[in-house]
């Protein structure tokens, strides 16, 4: 069985100072052997750890547009940002890629895409994340899973990582899989275990992205 944190960010975020060395470490050290790395507008990070790490890696990418952030999932290339909600799915379906909708409804986070916008596009996402560990529990938390229940959504989890600490404190276990089909097959058999981050990481976030500006 693989014990899949289904979303993780690298120093190749702007908002993560994760280096691929430290996450395969992390990673092992937890018993996490599948992620999804999923920096913000770029694979390139995926594609490295992916050739190099010693466990299951998805290629994944958060791409952000008007209404929200997507997730885009078993890519090859990087999807740019800043482009519509159908520019996004129609490129993640183009590489044959799995839509998945990251933290949705999430009052806190601008990036979060709104319910009117799910509504829209319900027809066309494969998975709603209905825990991740860095969400702020002052909210309605189980808008997610309401909204995959009566879509009949699979649901995915992840720790949201933009830290080494916080790796696999949201993970599904789930069976093995050999492609993006059999990822939903095996995904739809999934068990969530998870626990919040603390609110401060989002600090820690914050700090990487101004450091990161200066320095550049």
């Amino acid at each position: 069985m693989l014990k899949a944190d289904l979303h993780v960010h690298s120093c190749y975020s702007p908002d993560s100072g994760s280096s691929l060395e430290a996450i395969t470490g992390r990673c092992t050290e937890m018993g996490i052997n599948c992620i999804a790395l999923c920096d913000h507008g770029t694979v390139e990070g995926a594609l490295k750890l992916g050739a190099a790490a010693p466990f299951r890696v998805i290629v994944a990418e958060e791409i952000l547009t008007p209404k929200g952030e997507i997730m885009g999932m078993f890519l090859k290339e990087t999807i740019p940002s800043n482009i519509s909600v159908k520019d996004a799915i129609s490129r993640i379906r183009a590489q044959g890629g799995l839509v998945c909708i990251p933290h949705p409804c999430d009052r806190f986070r601008p990036s979060a895409m709104d319910g009117e916008t799910l509504e829209s596009i319900a027809g066309e996402i494969d998975i709603i994340e209905t825990f991740n560990a860095r969400t702020i529990p002052f909210q309605d938390t189980n808008r997610p899973g309401n909204f995959a229940r009566r879509h009949n959504l699979l649901a995915g989890a992840g720790s949201d990582a933009h830290t080494i600490s916080e790796i696999g404190h949201a993970y599904v276990e789930m069976p093995d899989f050999e492609s993006p089909e059999g990822f939903l097959k095996s995904l739809a058999e999934g068990r969530i275990h998870y626990s919040r981050s603390s609110v401060f990481v989002h600090f820690r976030s914050l700090g990487h992205k101004l450091r990161k500006k200066i320095l550049s």
